[in-house]
């Protein structure tokens, strides 16, 4: 029998390399989307269903879930949760709290309405995936982007609830903390940078692969560390 995976932000730099992993493996991958530029990132191919969403929306991420376990040949197995985003400023007492609040909207909102609509599918065909993106900087900070730090340290809170809760429904949950990625956006916002620890979209798929497969079937509530440095 196939499988099914949901990979939000499966259009972006990091997020089309993890779909092309995903489809490169024999699973039909729900994707969606809500710019058309994103679709550039993604051409066509067979087991690659694009669905307009907004993830941010209940209703649509609801149905976006729906659409992802539609598929009674191909059950929903895997939710991968790339939607997010990084915004640095000042430090704290020079960042308005709606900067800060807005990077918590940015990487918990989706992340948490798209658990919120895939768990009832996921728990009903008998356990699955689930895996979220956090960044290294959740444990080794740096200043001048408390928003993102703590919205992706939630994110490895979220983590740990969702394990305890659905653990005992077969739904592993995992997250991944990747280093700089070595993506276009990065390049262009950091033309000067070294490159040398930043890591590849690719290797950060592999990772998310093999959390979302049989073969990582012990391993649940784990902060899987993707870097170099």
């Amino acid at each position: 029998m196939g499988r099914s995976v949901l990979i939000t932000g499966g259009t972006g730099g990091l997020g089309s390399a993890v779909t092309t992993a995903f489809l490169d493996a024999g699973w039909r991958a729900v994707v969606p989307w809500i710019e058309e530029r994103e679709l550039s990132r993604v051409p066509e191919r067979d087991g690659l269903e694009l669905v307009k969403a907004d993830l941010f929306d209940v209703a649509s991420a609801r149905e976006c879930a729906n659409v992802a376990a539609s598929d009674v040949d191909k059950p929903l197995r895997a939710v991968v949760n790339l939607v997010g985003g990084f915004a640095a400023g000042g430090r704290v007492h020079e960042t308005p709290v709606e900067e800060f609040e807005e990077q918590l909207r940015l990487n918990l909102r989706a992340t948490y309405l798209t658990c919120q609509h895939t768990l009832p599918h996921l728990t009903e065909a008998g356990g699955g995936s689930i895996v979220c993106m956090s960044t290294r900087a959740a444990l080794h900070p740096f200043s001048g982007a408390a928003g993102y730090i703590a919205s992706k340290a939630a994110v490895l809170a979220l983590v740990t609830a969702l394990d305890a809760e659905y653990a005992g429904d077969g739904v592993r949950v995992n997250a991944v903390l990747p280093g700089v990625i070595d993506t276009p956006a990065n390049r262009k916002a950091m033309p000067d940078s070294d490159r040398k620890d930043w890591v590849a979209p690719a290797d950060i798929a592999r990772t998310i692969l093999f959390l979302s497969g049989d073969e990582a079937s012990p391993i649940s509530g784990a902060q899987v560390p993707v870097h170099r440095a």
